[in-house]
């Protein structure tokens, strides 16, 4: 899976009725006639038979309503074309496959609603067009495996992306994303997912509940860390870190503000487990002391809360290539060298990656 295409749909290896005409630099108004002559000449069961229809390399700047002709077209690929609008005009075709890679596409190019094809279409390829934002239209597509839409100019990834939660692959490499949502956890069908070339500097911890994923795809972003659940996806089998600040420099970033009293405080009662009648304290301070977290240091018994030492540790995955991972220490006196150096995770299982691209 080292590669994502519209090849990697699970249609490539069908048996269907092909019509092709691509690779002859047709335009409009040439293609609407060829396919009108087709339907004048042959018969209607005849022509229903096509069920691609291949009108890559061409010179086509709009869809032609003769298309709808073909009532059972199910695989449609404009691909390199000079496309700039892709209206609803495929209403009567129960499309599983469009690829409208490489086009002029932009948001308001796309149709505001996908009646026809939203739950039937299995693989949509926007990449390589113009797209300045993640088209919310295509969230209606509730069966849809293979998404594509790398090469644009998209700035976000929705907060609704679990809608999508048949989606098997998730490619939207080579944009501006700098966030990727909580909600990209719930996508738990997803095998492959392709953030490489964005502006990325962290990754959510829900990551860890994507257990099907294969394939992580990351390299030049800007991260500095992997969050420690990032070792709880066992079906990882690569993983590409390249051109990352955790790759060029690992950091260590200590924080050098003095603990407030109200830290002190809290760290104090929880460390010498100071007993607390009901009364004794405020509620919002009670609450506060619920909120206590451990010192990752096996050595170190103590807790913080609001002040703590932000700390790279570094985790050997395949026996080979070892990758920083954010931890969090009570003190920078907890930073001892010798406990983290050589800790593996005992549910882990580091022969599984098998490929891991730092450089």
């Amino acid at each position: 899976m080292e590669c994502y295409t519209s090849d990697s749909c699970d249609s490539d290896s069908r048996e269907q009725k092909t019509l092709d005409l691509s690779n002859r630099s047709l335009d409009c108004r040439t293609v609407s006639s060829e396919l009108k002559s087709l339907i004048d000449e042959k018969d209607c069961a005849d022509s229903n038979n096509y069920e691609i229809l291949l009108l890559y390399s061409n010179r086509i700047k709009s869809l032609p309503d003769a298309i709808n002709k073909f009532c059972n077209l199910k695989i449609l690929d404009v691909s390199n074309n000079r496309l700039t609008s892709l209206p609803d005009v495929l209403r009567n075709c129960p499309l599983t496959s469009l690829i409208a890679k490489h086009n002029e596409l932009t948001n308001e190019s796309l149709p505001k609603c996908f009646y026809s094809t939203k739950n039937t279409l299995r693989e949509f390829n926007l990449s390589g067009n113009k797209l300045n934002y993640f088209p919310e239209q295509v969230l209606q597509l509730k069966s849809l495996k293979y998404l594509y839409l790398g090469g644009n100019n998209i700035v976000n990834i929705p907060k609704d992306i679990w809608k999508l939660n048949s989606l098997q692959i998730l490619s939207i490499g080579a944009n501006q994303i700098s966030e990727v949502p909580d909600s990209v956890g719930a996508l738990i069908s997803l095998q492959a997912l392709v953030l490489s070339n964005n502006q990325i500097e962290q990754l959510p911890p829900s990551i860890a509940n994507l257990k099907q994923l294969r394939s992580l795809l990351l390299h030049k972003n800007k991260l500095k860390t992997l969050p420690t659940q990032i070792i709880k996806l066992k079906c990882l089998t690569e993983l590409s870190l390249r051109d990352n600040p955790l790759v060029v420099r690992f950091v260590r970033d200590m924080t050098l503000q003095p603990a407030s009293l109200l830290e002190l405080a809290a760290r104090t009662i929880k460390l010498y487990n100071i007993p607390i009648q009901p009364g004794d304290i405020p509620t919002t301070l009670n609450r506060y002391l619920k909120a206590a977290q451990c010192c990752v240091n096996p050595k170190c018994k103590g807790v913080f809360f609001d002040n703590r030492v932000e700390h790279i540790k570094f985790v050997d995955f395949c026996g080979k290539y070892r990758i920083p991972l954010l931890q969090y220490l009570c003190s920078s006196k907890c930073i001892t060298g010798s406990w983290e150096s050589r800790e593996i995770d005992s549910n882990a299982t580091p022969h599984l990656l098998s490929k891991v691209l730092l450089g």
